[in-house]
């Protein structure tokens, strides 16, 4: 007969990546008695190494920056590559509109999510690692209780005053209250590795991201501190599904559909084993209860093209241990705390998704090669880009411009495709 544990404590947090380690590290530091479970022991692969200047203060303020730092990457920029264009385009994060925030990190996601569940840890937070989640009961007139079963057979239960699902695309919660829907614009999935030998940009540059288009969609190719660059295409889910041959040909077919990337790869060396994923996009539709949330991945995730993954993971954890504080310190004021919460994830996905869901689309593509910075619009891009989206109403003015243009430089391709003349009132970059 299995042995079975049973506990009480403030919070339970399901998931040790970014979102999860943050709400525990925040939320134990503040006295309360946090559980957090974890499915894998770390380190363990995971995708998504880019961050964003704006991580930066968050990491500042759990205290990690400088272990994170000795292993990673300085990022100063993006970079654009278009074969529709026959050029590349650089933006550097240091021409944003607010100048404090000039970098931020390539990493490692076994290493700097290490880091973050160790630091959960030392601030007070106990960590079942190797320990599934198997179940999650929420009653009307009780706690919720979480079942979970450790790989060392245990089997472990937890009456909790309250629950984050920081499950990751596991979803734990949302699928099991239902409501989590794939985006209809944006489906798309994505096969990657990591190589070595790959020919970097120079300088300053070399740990910068690339944005690499191609016929079905873009690659990422970003730099890491080991010598080892991270390359990946996201492409419609159809083109895997019809691909017809195996995960490794395939990813490398498409690096070869690219002259630049090919070119880049020519002497690098695949390592280890190329992985897919796919049901890329997806929200849910209910993002807190009475005694629970749901914080990054396991609220939502969005195309990876500008680097948001763990910035929101992270961001969405800040807010997440504020909002339980206050449910647990103030049970009078948990809806209105929780109705904060909401909102404030919601619009973090907004803010985001509007340009993430457009990059494929020629308008766009010519604006971010073309690039003007009338009204100040690039520099409020690049706000938007290094995750300074909270820079006030004069980058939010500025991103409403930069709408505008697209619009107006959407117009003008429908009309010249129908009629053969370009739109005078259009910027020239839209006729390109």
């Amino acid at each position: 007969m299995a042995q079975i544990q049973a506990c009480d404590c403030d919070v339970l947090v399901i998931g040790g990546g970014p979102a999860g380690s943050t709400v525990a590290a925040l939320l134990a530091e503040r006295g309360r008695h946090v559980v957090l479970v974890e499915k894998e022991r770390h380190p363990r692969f995971h995708i998504g190494e880019s961050l964003l200047p704006h991580n930066l203060p968050m990491l500042d303020r759990l205290g990690v920056r400088a272990q994170i730092e000795t292993s990673a990457q300085r990022k100063h920029g993006i970079e654009f590559v278009s074969p529709f264009h026959g050029k590349t385009m650089r933006y550097e994060f240091a021409r944003a509109w607010d100048k404090r925030f000039p970098y931020a990190f390539q990493v490692r996601r076994s290493v700097f999510d290490h880091i973050l569940l160790k630091n959960a840890k030392a601030k007070g937070a106990e960590v079942f690692e190797e320990c599934r989640v198997t179940a999650v009961e929420l009653p009307d007139d009780a706690d919720p209780l979480v079942m979970a079963q450790g790989d060392d057979g245990v089997e472990r239960q937890w009456r909790a005053k309250f629950v984050v699902d920081a499950s990751g695309r596991d979803t734990v919660l949302a699928s099991k209250l239902g409501g989590k829907t794939r985006n209809p614009h944006n489906n798309t999935a994505a096969v990657f590795g990591h190589f070595t030998g790959a020919r970097r940009l120079e300088g300053q540059a070399e740990g910068n991201i690339s944005i690499v288009w191609f016929d079905l969609g873009w690659f990422w190719f970003i730099p890491l501190s080991d010598g080892t660059t991270s390359v990946g295409a996201v492409a419609p889910a159809e083109a895997f599904k019809n691909r017809g041959t195996d995960l490794t040909s395939f990813l490398m077919g498409l690096i070869a559909s690219s002259p630049e990337l090919a070119d880049r790869l020519k002497d690098a060396t695949l390592v280890g084993n190329v992985t897919a994923t796919g049901n890329f996009s997806y929200e849910t539709k209910i993002k807190s209860g009475r005694n629970y949330l749901m914080a990054g991945d396991a609220c939502a995730f969005i195309d990876p093209v500008f680097s948001t993954g763990v910035y929101v993971a992270m961001k969405m954890g800040f807010w997440a241990a504020d909002a339980v504080d206050e449910c647990l310190a103030k049970p009078a004021k948990a809806a209105r705390a929780l109705r904060r919460y909401d909102a404030s994830a919601r619009h973090i996905l907004r803010s985001f998704t509007w340009f993430i869901y457009r990059i494929r689309e020629p308008a766009m593509r010519n604006l971010f090669m073309s690039p003007r910075n009338w009204f100040r619009m690039e520099e409020a891009v690049l706000s938007l880009l290094a995750g300074g989206i909270y820079d006030g109403w004069p980058v939010k003015s500025r991103l409403y411009v930069f709408r505008f243009f697209y619009y107006l430089t959407k117009l003008a391709q429908m009309r010249f495709k129908v009629t053969g003349e370009p739109v005078s009132a259009a910027p020239q970059e839209a006729r390109s």
